[in-house]
C-alpha cells in the first residue's frame, strides 16, 4: 500500500490509531466511500449492521457505558442523520463518550438542497460538546484526532463529525504528526487541596452527614476510593439512579437511592442532613424534586468535572472541580488520622441508627407488594424482579439495561446492584427504545456476561427490529424481558394519580410478543401467572442464544414512592390514595 490514502482510508486508520475497533452503523449514498475503505480493514475494524440509525446509535452507548471506552455509531446524510439525533442528545446528558460519523453531500452542492442534504452540524450543535464539517481531506487526520479526545476526556460526551462525499473520496498522503491546540478546553482533573481542606472541616463538624454517589464516580474507576472513603468516615452513602453500582448496595453503609421514586428513609435522610457531599452527580430535578426545597438544612460539597454544574441547582458551600477519582484520593490524603475523628464517628453511627429507624417503617412496604394487595393479581410485577434478582445473584456475570418508564424505577428499587456498570440506563434524556440496542452493545463489550435487556412493552415496540442485528452479529447472551401491562405505564400512573384516571393515549395494544421473537429466530416465551415466573428464566438462562420472556403482568400497578412534579422529596406519596 502507497503513501497515498483516500480520505476514507484516512478515516478508517485514524479509528484505529484511536483504539477502535467497534462500530455500529447503516450505509447510504453520502457515506459510501468510508463503507467502501472499511473492507480493506475489516480485520481490525468490526462493523454491526444495525436496522435503524438510532439503533446504532443506542447499541454505540450501550457498548461506550458498559466498557468505559468510546462508542462509535454511522450514519449516512439527510435522514441517516436526522436518526441519530435522539441517541447524540441522550448520549449529552448521560456523560456517555460517542463519536458520530456522518456522510454528508459533495462540497460543490452543499447550501443548495442536494437530495438528502440535511445541516446535521447545526441541527446537533446544542446536543454535542462539539461537531465538524470536514470538506477536505487533509484535515481529517487532526479532526478525528481532536474529536476523540473531546468526546473521552473531561466531562465526557457526544462529538459529530460530519464528512462530505468528495473528502472522502480525495487522495492525499496524510500527516499523523498531530499537536492538538486547545485553548479553551482545558478540563481540570486535579482538585484544589485548599478547598479539600475545607470540605473536610464540615464533615468533621456534621452531625448528620452524608455522601452522594453520582454516575462520575463510576466514570472515573472512583469505585474503591468511595468505598475507603466511607468507611474511613463512617458516613452514609445514597447512590443516584446513574451512580448504581458505585458502592455495593449490600455495603452496611448502604442506605438506597434518592429522588423522585427513591426510598422514604434516603429522602427524610437528605432532608434532615447537615452536610450533603456529592460526588460525580448533577443534582437534576428527579433527585432533588423542588430544588428550592432540597436538603434545607445541609451545607454541600459538590465534587464534579464539569464545571457548570457546580451550583446551577443547588447552592454549595464547598465547590471542587476534579475527577471523582482525584478528588476522593486526595479527600483520603488529606483526612486526620483515624482517632481525630472519633467524633464524626459517634455522629455518624448515630445517624445511620436514626436512618435504618425511618427505612424499618417503610422500605419493607415498598420493596414488595403486600400480599393481601396482590392475592387477586395472577401476575403482581414485583414477583418477576424478586425471581430475576435471585437469578441474576444465583448466576453472577451480569449486565442489567432498563429502558425507560415503570419497569426501569422498579428495576432500580427492585434488584440488587454490587458492581459499576451492571446497571445501564437512560436518564437525563429519557429515551424510550434505549433498551434493545443499548443491550445488543452492551453484549459486544461483554461478550461472557449474560446481558438482560428489561423493557416496558412501549419502548420495546420502538426499536425492537435490532432483535433482527443481534441474530445476524451471531450474539447469544442477550435476553429480553417485557414487563407488559398493555399501557403507556408511567404515563398512565400519572393519569391515574393527577387527571382523574382520564387514559388518554396510553391504552397499548401490542402483537403477541413471544410468535415476534420466533419470527427473529428467538426463543419465545410467555408468562401470565407468578408461578410460571422463575421456570421461565431458567430456561431463558439454559437457552444457547437470546431469548425474550413476555411477563403480561398485572395492567395497573403503580410505582412507589413518588414525588409529584414540584413536591419537595419529602412530600412523596406512598400508595394509591383510596377512593371514599
Amino acid at each position: 500500500m502507497s503513501d497515498k490514502r483516500t480520505g476514507a482510508q484516512v478515516m478508517c486508520e485514524a479509528l484505529i490509531r484511536n483504539g477502535v475497533d467497534v462500530m455500529f452503523g447503516i450505509p447510504g449514498g453520502a457515506i459510501m466511500p468510508f463503507y467502501y475503505a472499511m473492507w480493506e480493514y475489516r480485520d481490525r475494524l468490526r462493523h454491526i449492521l444495525c436496522r435503524h440509525e438510532q439503533g446504532a446509535g443506542h447499541a454505540a452507548e450501550g457498548y461506550a457505558r458498559a466498557s468505559g471506552r468510546l462508542g462509535v455509531c454511522i450514519g449516512t446524510s439527510g435522514p441517516g442523520t436526522t436518526n441519530l439525533v435522539t441517541p447524540i442528545a441522550d448520549a449529552m446528558m448521560d456523560s456517555t463518550p460517542l463519536l458520530a460519523i456522518t456522510g454528508q453531500v459533495g462540497s460543490h452542492v452543499l447550501g443548495k438542497d442536494a437530495f438528502q442534504e440535511t445541516d446535521i452540524t447545526g441541527i446537533t450543535m446544542p446536543i454535542t460538546k462539539h461537531n465538524y464539517l470536514v470538506k477536505k481531506a487533509a484535515e481529517l487526520p487532526y479532526v478525528f484526532e481532536e474529536a476523540i479526545f473531546i468526546a473521552t476526556t473531561g466531562r465526557p460526551g457526544p462529538v459529530l463529525i460530519d464528512i462530505t462525499k468528495d473528502a472522502q473520496q480525495a487522495t492525499i498522503v496524510p500527516d499523523w504528526n498531530i499537536k492538538l491546540d486547545l485553548p479553551g478546553y482545558k478540563p481540570n482533573y486535579q482538585p484544589n487541596r485548599k478547598q479539600v481542606r475545607e470540605a473536610i472541616k464540615l464533615l468533621l463538624s456534621a452531625r448528620k452527614p452524608l455522601i452522594m454517589a453520582g454516575n462520575g464516580v463510576i466514570m472515573a474507576g472512583a469505585v474503591e476510593e468511595l468505598r475507603a472513603f466511607a468507611e474511613q468516615t463512617r458516613i452514609p452513602v445514597i447512590t443516584t439512579l446513574h451512580g448504581i453500582g458505585a458502592f455495593p448496595e449490600d455495603h452496611p453503609l448502604s442506605i438506597g437511592m434518592p429522588g423522585m421514586h427513591g426510598w422514604v428513609h434516603v429522602n427524610r435522610a437528605i432532608q434532615e442532613c447537615d452536610v450533603l457531599f456529592n460526588i460525580g452527580g448533577r443534582f437534576d430535578d428527579r433527585v432533588t424534586g423542588k430544588a428550592s426545597t432540597f436538603a434545607p438544612h445541609a451545607k454541600v460539597i459538590h465534587v464534579d468535572i464539569d464545571p457548570s454544574e457546580i451550583g446551577k441547582n443547588v447552592k454549595v458551600t464547598v465547590p471542587i472541580v476534579a475527577d471523582a477519582r482525584l478528588a476522593l484520593q486526595a479527600f483520603l490524603s488529606e483526612f486526620p488520622e483515624r482517632e481525630a475523628f472519633a467524633e464524626l464517628h459517634g455522629h455518624a453511627s448515630d445517624w445511620m441508627e436514626h436512618i435504618r429507624e425511618m427505612q424499618s417503617k417503610h422500605q419493607h412496604k415498598q420493596q414488595y407488594l403486600n400480599r393481601s394487595e396482590t392475592e387477586h393479581m395472577s401476575l403482581p410485577p414485583h414477583d418477576v424482579y424478586a425471581a430475576l434478582t435471585r437469578a441474576l445473584n444465583t448466576r453472577g456475570n451480569y449486565r442489567v439495561v432498563t429502558d425507560v418508564g415503570q419497569h426501569q424505577m422498579w428495576a432500580a428499587q427492585l434488584i440488587d446492584w454490587y458492581r459499576p456498570r451492571t446497571h445501564i440506563t437512560s436518564g437525563g434524556a429519557g429515551t424510550m427504545g434505549f433498551a434493545v440496542p443499548a443491550a445488543l452493545g452492551v453484549a459486544v463489550a461483554h461478550p461472557n456476561d449474560t446481558v438482560w435487556a428489561v423493557c416496558g412493552d412501549g419502548g420495546f415496540q420502538m426499536t425492537n427490529q435490532e432483535m433482527a442485528t443481534i441474530i445476524q452479529e451471531g450474539i447469544k447472551n442477550v435476553k429480553v424481558a417485557v414487563i407488559n401491562n398493555g399501557y403507556l405505564g408511567m404515563v398512565r400512573q400519572w393519569q391515574e394519580l393527577f387527571e382523574n384516571k382520564r387514559y388518554s393515549g396510553t391504552p397499548l395494544s401490542g402483537p403477541d410478543f413471544a410468535k415476534l421473537a420466533e419470527a427473529y429466530y428467538w426463543k419465545g416465551i410467555t408468562v401470565e401467572d407468578s408461578s410460571q415466573v422463575e421456570a421461565a428464566i431458567e430456561e431463558a438462562y439454559a437457552t444457547d442464544g437470546p431469548v425474550l420472556i413476555d411477563f403480561r403482568v398485572e395492567r395497573e400497578v403503580n410505582v412507589f414512592p413518588m414525588v409529584p412534579q414540584n413536591k419537595s422529596i419529602g412530600e412523596m406519596i406512598l400508595e394509591t390514595p383510596h377512593e371514599s
